[in-house]
């Protein structure tokens, strides 16, 4: 069970003025930079709780976040904004054996028995190549919900801890609700074969969607090609289908 932080409100209970205040958000198509979209320039971030977030995001994410202090939650970010810099020391590490590889069933893999390619796709099942991760634009976030995290207990971003009998489970039940209202949906909720399931992951579709349609496999080729991303030859000789497969592979809301 979830320790409370609320006052007597029902785990289902969305106050109505929140959501007249979300329904005041408009979001009109958003067009950012390629250094933007590819996780290299801040200037369309705020700051939020020592995250950073899209500008035209961060109402909407506080709003959510106060419902769900309302309904028992105390809803918090474990990632916002990563860096492209970021994303390449992940992705570099975990090509180069200094990160575990996992298997769909987050158990770890044999990176000496895989071919280059096996390796790329096992890392884009958990992540992204620097460039082309949603994180870069400030409209998606990995969320749990504080109180429900057991004491001595450190957070894995792992499905289980937020399907039955996970810490999350329940936080993760009513977030799925009402993630709606507010904007956000979850671009991960099912293994569609590509990214695999993540729970924690929500994204604001308002702009994402139109930040996805920005993000061209031309401007991705042309970003892997100048940076130094470990296994570069065989990801750009695949571009083409890894791109179709880990990338526009999401979702519908």
């Amino acid at each position: 069970m979830c320790e409370s932080s609320r006052s007597g409100k029902a785990h289902g209970y969305v106050p109505k003025g929140l959501r007249k205040i979300t329904s005041m958000i408009t979001t009109s198509a958003q067009q950012l930079t390629a250094g933007q979209l590819t996780g290299q320039n801040t200037d369309h971030l705020v700051s939020h709780q020592q995250h950073l977030l899209h500008k035209d995001m961060q109402p909407a994410f506080a709003a959510l976040q106060q419902a769900a202090q309302l309904a028992g939650f105390d809803l918090q970010l474990a990632s916002a904004f990563r860096p492209f810099e970021r994303q390449l020391l992940i992705w570099n590490n975990k090509f180069n054996g200094l990160r575990p590889l996992l298997d769909s069933n987050s158990q770890p893999l044999d990176a000496s028995a895989l071919s280059k390619l096996e390796k790329i796709e096992a890392i884009l099942r958990w992540s992204a190549l620097p460039g082309a991760s949603r994180h870069h634009w400030g409209t998606d976030v990995d969320v749990y919900a504080k109180n429900c995290l057991p004491v001595n207990t450190s957070l894995q971003l792992e499905p289980w801890e937020y399907q039955t009998n996970g810490h999350q489970a329940e936080f993760n039940q009513w977030l799925s609700a009402h993630m709606g209202e507010y904007g956000f949906y979850l671009p991960y909720a099912e293994d569609k074969g590509g990214v695999a399931l993540e729970p924690w992951h929500i994204s604001y579709h308002p702009i994402s969607q139109t930040l996805q349609q920005q993000l061209t496999l031309d401007l991705l080729y042309h970003t892997l090609s100048e940076n130094d991303v470990a296994g570069k030859s065989q990801i750009l000789k695949n571009l083409d289908s890894l791109y179709i497969r880990f990338i526009t592979n999401v979702c519908e809301v």
